[in-house]
Formats: structure tokens, sequence, C-alpha cells
């Protein structure tokens, strides 16, 4: 079972948050209760939803798209989040196939 499931529009792309990582950017994937997920680090802090943009932004630079197309779908508060990524399903799915 992959992290993310196509759309009409675009993927769902669930990812484990680690806020304050030293090591920020994409991680590889992780098990969890629920499938598969994806790991993203980001140096900001878990405030004021600084961390959800600068996962967002991560993301969009992985598969590179612009910032505003990915945004928190599901899980604002959690470190596991659903991601929502608009675009073309079969390239998104191509690049996301990749990291």
């Amino acid at each position: 079972m992959s992290f993310w499931r196509e759309g009409p529009d675009g993927v769902t792309v669930a990812i484990k948050v680690q806020p304050k990582s030293r090591r920020p950017g994409v991680q590889g994937r992780v098990p969890a209760i629920d499938g598969e997920r994806l790991r993203i680090g980001v140096t900001e802090a878990a405030e004021d939803g600084r961390a959800n943009k600068a996962a967002c932004a991560t993301l969009a630079a992985a598969l590179g798209i612009a910032a505003s197309h990915v945004a928190v779908a599901i899980g604002a508060t959690s470190r596991e989040k659903t991601l929502r990524v608009t675009g073309d399903p079969v390239t998104l799915i191509a690049g996301l196939s990749a990291l």
C-alpha cells in the first residue's frame, strides 16, 4: 500500500512531519498503523501553522510544483497529516514514486 491516493484533480499524500528537525527535507517512507507515510522534516516549530506551511513547501519543492498547489487536508494539529496536492495525477504519481 503506497502513501498516496489518486483523485480526479490531484492526489492525497499521507505524511509524518518532524518539526524542529536537524535534517530538513523528505526523509523517506515510514510505516504507520494505517499504512505507509512519507516522512518530512522541517526546521520550523509546530506553532501557528509554521510546520504545516513548511511541510507543504517541502513536498512542493520535491515534486517541482508551486507551494500553492499543496495544502493540509487532514491533521492540521497532528504530526500525521494528509496533504492535498492539485495537478495532473499521472505527473504527481510519477514524482511521488521517485521519492
